[in-house]
């Protein structure tokens, strides 16, 4: 894990009070790297919006670093190719660091027999660790990366296994934070709901991703290290669509967001690409979040 001692601590004059925007390019200006959310900013999980491609892109070409920070639960690879099926090209962004990269130091740390709760396609996110997987009875850790089916399974399909889990007192590492994402116009859910059950349990959860700080210190040093000096935080602003990750992330740490309003919570006020204004202030009220500004969809 990269140390933050090289970072600023934010100029906290500036006022906090979001607004609206028709684009990037209205506060590009006042930073010098982006951390992007990937699900529900760069994609849908079907595709790439052409719009947050070319935003990023255009932040790039005028001197910015722009590194993607998402709660897959898989390492860089797999998502970087991912994103290249979904028809994200080169030149887009500088870097990515995932929930999945940053677990890998807690799964290192901890008993060697995991049990993995997930789908296949996440396997490689235990390759090179000195673990072994097995069967639910033999388990010393949990490592969960999602529902094994999130197509056809529900949290409710898991309750008896996490009961009986959480009975053996075992800890819990979840890779992906994420309660449920967009695919298309589908939710389905993701790791962070059995964490959320695991703990109602009594359950020890262990977490890095989106919107506990491990991640973003990594995010960040990685920022820092390709700008090639150091970035206030101040000059580093934090783009996402989620309120208990991006959001609640982002002001923990203590750098700006730009709120993009027709993501996972778009329906809370009004039409995705036309949201009420004042439905949404409530919205962001409701939940104490004070982006630096937002707009329906991340454009330049």
């Amino acid at each position: 894990m990269h140390p933050t001692g090289h970072l600023k601590m934010p100029d906290n004059s500036r006022p906090s009070n979001s607004r609206s925007i028709s684009g990037l390019i209205e506060i590009a200006g006042r930073y010098d790297a982006i951390l992007c959310d990937v699900w529900g900013v760069l994609h849908n999980g079907v595709a790439a919006w052409p719009e947050a491609v070319a935003a990023l892109s255009e932040f790039r070409l005028q001197g910015g670093t722009v590194v993607m920070i998402t709660n897959a639960p898989r390492p860089r690879g797999p998502v970087v190719a991912q994103l290249e099926s979904l028809g994200v090209p080169d030149g887009v962004f500088d870097d990515v660091v995932t929930s999945g990269d940053v677990t890998r130091v807690l799964i290192g740390e901890a008993d060697r027999k995991v049990y993995h709760i997930g789908p296949e396609r996440d396997l490689k996110l235990f390759e090179g660790l000195d673990i072994e997987l097995v069967d639910r009875d033999e388990a010393e850790t949990i490592v969960c990366t999602g529902l094994r089916d999130d197509r056809a399974e529900t949290p409710e399909d898991y309750t008896n296994e996490l009961d009986e889990l959480a009975s053996r007192e075992l800890p819990f590492i979840c890779a992906n934070p994420d309660i449920v994402v967009e695919h298309g116009h589908t939710l389905i859910w993701c790791a962070g709901a059995l964490a959320r059950d695991y703990a109602k349990m009594g359950g020890e959860t262990r977490i890095v991703g989106k919107p506990h700080r491990p991640i973003y210190e990594h995010a960040c040093a990685r920022a820092c290290d390709i700008a090639g000096r150091e970035l206030p935080l101040d000059r580093i602003l934090a783009i996402g669509d989620g309120m208990p990750t991006d959001v609640a992330g982002a002001a923990a740490f203590g750098i700006d967001l730009l709120y993009v309003s027709a993501g996972i919570h778009s329906a809370d006020y009004g039409e995705p690409d036309n949201p009420d204004p004042q439905a949404l202030q409530r919205f962001l009220d409701s939940h104490g979040a004070k982006p630096v500004a937002w707009l329906p969809r991340l454009v330049w």
